[in-house]
């Protein structure tokens, strides 16, 4: 209900947009003012000094994107962003990139000039609408104050509709100022001709389906990120339990079932388990749920699963043959076909998961005697034990990362749940951590959030330490520094003649512990075994924010790793353990 100082406000198109996303069920917004979008600004005002709303200001742009994003991950909702025209505008697109290519659903609302001055080459114009076409699901200009409402009520709906992603709104400085007899637009109000229903899938195909299950002595499940956007926690664990096959996910499918689960072989692909890989090189089924078959996970494509028919599953129609032509197809929500499927089998009854024994007996003999390896140097730390105390003493937590080897060793180490595991995975995005941090923080307030970054990606956007200080949010933030652009100098090691071009990062380094002292944020140096052991659980128990710089050897690799154009069965690094 509005109050009576909301009420008396003049119908501008500001007051339709903040009232629209009100309306919603939008509680909070990241963003950075500047003059186009400050009538917007403006009227944003009265709406937070009433309650409805909260803003919280990042230092730029690109934080804000990447803060709506994990938002958005951690909450199953519709992530919010503002930027003003021109560069406010463009340093989202990092951000829009970032969400589109791993199915975020967000509404990036953005300031343009004034409708006279559109194609004038004005002071802060882009057109951005034209910039960010090919990496948002739709775009929208609103250049009459009457759509306002519905373009709002019609941008959350395909943000979230079949596979979500990013939609951009520009509002012109005018639009937001102008005045006009408004009607508003709730949400479900809102039908759109070129988003139907989504059809129930044909029960042929589950038949189809269910009897290559039932045929098949090495299956696998190959789970990524449209599972995760399903939410179908419950029937993956389930699907595994009754049919008792083995489950390898994407890095956009990790916390789809409980990692420890015994039919869990963890992450597949580029730097996946050897036991996944190997699970994937020999089974003769392969179900992929909610996966597109990307060249991280696949390595040479024609050699993946090539032993296999395919089942794929995934929501978005483009992506079912796109890479691999599956056996069956089917366009649908995975939580759904699940549902089906587990109907179908339990109805007819006919299971025999005897046949997979051995099938899971070559697993668990692989599993063994390739473990994920935690290397332990006798005078420098190791990223991998770094990683696996804080996971350790931290396994209900939020996790983010940034992108490069610490990426990598967090999901090979890190055992994650439902939506607790936040990362860049398509887009690979330098930079993503810190807000990512920030928006989960914001988004459960009452529960821990713990930044994984880089020495060398935590420099791409340090200055959001400034957000974390400003709110007070108490994200435990590990700085995994190795001295180098760790991924980038692994590569240079391994196929480009140790030419180590421009990847250390030693000199002009700072000590990101007085770094975060200015900024008001406890810091914390660790550089050895002993004092990582003594300090883990303080740092985590700490109320407040808190970064930790901790030294680790400088030339660790991140192993198993499928070099570009192999098989995922010729993996660098497999290390097979002393028996």
């Amino acid at each position: 209900m509005l109050s009576n100082n909301l009420i008396k406000r003049d119908t501008t198109g500001a007051f339709a947009l903040i009232d629209s996303l009100v309306r919603h069920k939008v509680k909070h917004i990241f963003g950075y003012p500047g003059g186009a979008i400050l009538p917007i600004y403006d009227e944003l005002y009265a709406w937070e000094q009433e309650g409805f709303i909260e803003h919280i200001l990042v230092r730029h742009e690109q934080g804000a994107a990447h803060a709506s994003d994990a938002y958005s991950r951690a909450t199953g909702s519709v992530g919010v962003c503002f930027a003003t025209s021109g560069p406010g505008a463009t340093n989202l697109v990092t951000g829009i990139a970032t969400a589109h290519m791993d199915s975020v659903a967000m509404v990036c609302i953005t300031g343009q000039v004034g409708r006279s001055f559109i194609g004038t080459d004005a002071f802060q114009e882009v057109d951005i609408f034209g910039v960010t076409l090919p990496i948002v699901k739709h775009s929208y200009v609103v250049r009459n104050t009457y759509d306002m409402a519905k373009t709002i009520a019609a941008a959350f709906f395909i943000a979230k509709y079949g596979r979500p992603g990013p939609v951009l709104v520009d509002i012109p400085k005018d639009v937001g100022l102008e005045k006009f007899e408004y009607s508003p637009v709730n949400p479900g109000d809102i039908k759109l001709p070129g988003c139907p229903p989504i059809i129930k899938h044909d029960q042929k195909r589950i038949i189809q389906a269910a009897n290559l299950i039932r045929q098949s002595s090495q299956p696998l499940l190959y789970v990524g990120g449209g599972a995760i956007v399903s939410e179908a926690y419950q029937e993956v664990t389930e699907l595994v339990n009754y049919l008792e096959i083995p489950i390898a996910t994407t890095l956009m499918g990790k916390g789809i079932i409980d990692e420890n689960h015994p039919l869990s072989l963890g992450m597949l692909g580029m730097h996946g388990t050897v036991y996944a890989n190997y699970a994937v090189s020999e089974c003769d089924l392969l179900i992929a749920l909610g996966a597109r078959f990307d060249d991280r996970v696949t390595g040479k494509l024609d050699e993946f699963a090539c032993h296999a028919q395919v089942i794929h599953v995934d929501i978005d129609p483009a992506e079912v043959g796109k890479n691999r032509t599956p056996q069956v197809g089917i366009v649908t929500d995975v939580k759904s076909f699940i549902q089906d499927l587990l109907e179908l089998l339990k109805k007819e009854g006919n299971v025999d998961t005897e046949q997979v024994q051995s099938w899971r007996n070559r697993l668990n003999r692989w599993r063994s005697e390739y473990p994920l390896l935690v290397p332990k140097n006798a005078s420098n730390l190791s990223p991998q034990e770094v990683i696996s105390q804080v996971s350790l003493n931290a396994n209900s937590a939020y996790f983010t990362t940034d992108v490069g080897q610490h990426q990598m060793w967090a999901a090979q180490f890190i055992k994650t749940s439902q939506r607790r595991w936040l990362t860049s995975a398509g887009l690979g995005t330098m930079g993503y951590g810190l807000p990512a941090a920030i928006g989960a923080q914001v988004a459960h307030p009452d529960e821990q959030v713990i930044c994984i970054s880089g020495d060398a990606s935590f420099q791409m956007n340090i200055q959001e330490l400034g957000t974390v200080a400003q709110y007070g949010l108490p994200i435990k933030i590990i700085v995994i520094n190795n001295k180098w652009q760790g991924m980038v100098r692994q590569w240079q090691q391994a196929f480009y003649g140790e030419r180590y071009s421009h990847s250390n990062m030693e000199k002009g380094a700072p000590n990101f512990v007085k770094v975060a002292e200015a900024y008001g944020i406890r810091g914390v140096s660790i550089n050895s075994r002993q004092e990582l052991n003594e300090n883990i659980k303080d740092i985590l128990e700490y109320d407040g924010p808190i970064l930790v710089d901790i030294k680790v050897v400088p030339d660790e690799n991140c192993y198993p790793m499928v070099a570009p154009g192999k098989s995922n069965a010729q993996m660098m690094g497999d290390r097979k353990s002393v028996v």
